[in-house]
């Protein structure tokens, strides 16, 4: 991380020059992510971010994983009102009521998929048929804000309970978990995170 925030690199124009920004740019964004609960994660954490820049949360991550148990579906799942009301009093977190409530219901729904047997990494990749899209973006002008399959994927979650998964909030979470690599075609990145990746075993290629 520490040699490639030195070198004069082309990036993305998004991330500027904040070194947290460009270390999450550089190592994360765009990167796939295969584990189930990192994924569930990062969705909520872009519910979260409706309406506000995400290196907002990006400086809260810490203190929203504390917050939030690690962001453990099961603990997350049994939060009552008490525990509602302790968030709504953490300012190391976004405080949004709507938002926290609907985490809980997130937790709830992810663990009713799990017990009818299906594995939630999975079933989100089977979205792009199991291994990254890459698109070849010349620059900010060609950025899109969803996708067929981003649309697909928010109506499968909200008919599973899931909340805060608009089409717009679902492609962030894609670019940023590696199912679409938005990497400008200028940008070193481009190609790099997703480069080789093997797919998801169990899905359609």
């Amino acid at each position: 991380m520490t040699e490639s925030l030195a070198l004069n690199l082309t990036r993305c124009p998004w991330c500027g020059t904040d070194p947290v920004y460009v270390a999450y740019h550089d190592t994360e964004w765009g990167v796939p992510e295969y584990d189930s609960r990192a994924l569930w994660e990062k969705l909520i954490l872009d519910g979260f971010q409706a309406g506000l820049a995400w290196i907002t949360i990006l400086r809260k991550r810490d203190t929203f994983r504390a917050a939030f148990d690690g962001f453990e579906p099961a603990v997350i799942a049994r939060y009552g009102p008490d525990k509602v009301e302790a968030l709504m009093q953490d300012t190391g977190i976004v405080r949004n009521r709507a938002k926290i409530v609907a985490t809980i219901g997130n937790a709830q729904a992810y663990l009713e998929m799990q017990a009818a047997g299906i594995d939630f990494s999975r079933h989100l990749w089977s979205f792009v048929g199991g291994a990254p899209i890459v698109n070849r973006l010349e620059s900010m002008a060609d950025a899109r804000v969803t996708s067929p399959e981003a649309e697909a994927m928010s109506k499968d979650l909200k008919k599973r309970g899931f909340r805060f998964v608009g089409p717009t909030i679902v492609y962030a979470f894609m670019q940023a978990c590696g199912l679409v690599d938005d990497h400008m075609t200028g940008c070193f990145r481009h190609g790099q995170a997703t480069a080789g990746t093997p797919g998801v075993p169990g899905t359609q290629s």
